[in-house]
C-alpha cells in the first residue's frame, strides 16, 4: 500500500478513536477497514462497566462493515492513545481472519505518531486461524 493510502486509513482510524468511550482504561483506539472496491469502515473501542461487554475498536469496525454488507476487507488500520503500537487482540484477530486473508495489510500506529506505522499482514499476526 502507497504510503498516502495507509496515511488516508491512518487519518480515518484516529478521527474514530476520537469517538471511543474509555472511561475506565482512559486508552482510545480506533479502527479503519479498507474493503475490496475503496470503501472505508471505522470503529473505535466501547467500554462497559461489565467489563466483558467491552467491544474493540478492530470488531466495532468489522460489525459495522458486514451490517452495512460488506465482507471483504484489503486492510486495516488501528490506532491508539499511548506510546505503543496497539496490536490487535487475539479476539480481534481471530474476527478480522473471518473476513480477512493471511495477505491483508494490518497498519499500527499510536495517534501521536501516525507516520511512523507498522505494516504486517493478518498471517504474521495470527498463523494458524481456526476455520469450520
Amino acid at each position: 500500500m502507497k504510503k498516502t493510502e495507509a496515511m488516508k486509513l491512518l487519518r480515518a482510524a484516529a478521527l474514530a478513536a476520537k469517538n471511543a468511550h474509555a472511561p475506565y482504561s482512559r486508552f482510545q483506539v480506533g479502527a479503519a477497514l479498507l474493503t475490496d472496491d475503496q470503501r472505508t469502515f471505522i470503529g473505535c473501542n466501547v467500554e462497559n462497566a461489565s467489563y466483558g461487554l467491552t467491544i474493540c475498536a478492530e470488531r466495532a469496525a468489522v460489525f459495522t462493515a458486514v451490517a452495512s454488507g460488506w465482507k471483504k476487507f484489503i486492510a486495516v488500520a488501528i490506532v491508539a492513545s499511548g506510546d505503543k503500537p496497539p496490536y490487535p487482540c487475539g479476539a480481534c484477530r481471530q474476527v478480522l481472519a473471518e473476513f480477512c486473508g493471511p495477505e491483508t495489510e494490518i497498519l499500527i500506529a499510536p495517534i501521536s505518531k501516525l507516520a511512523s506505522y507498522e505494516e504486517t499482514t493478518l498471517g504474521e499476526l495470527l498463523p494458524k486461524t481456526f476455520k469450520l
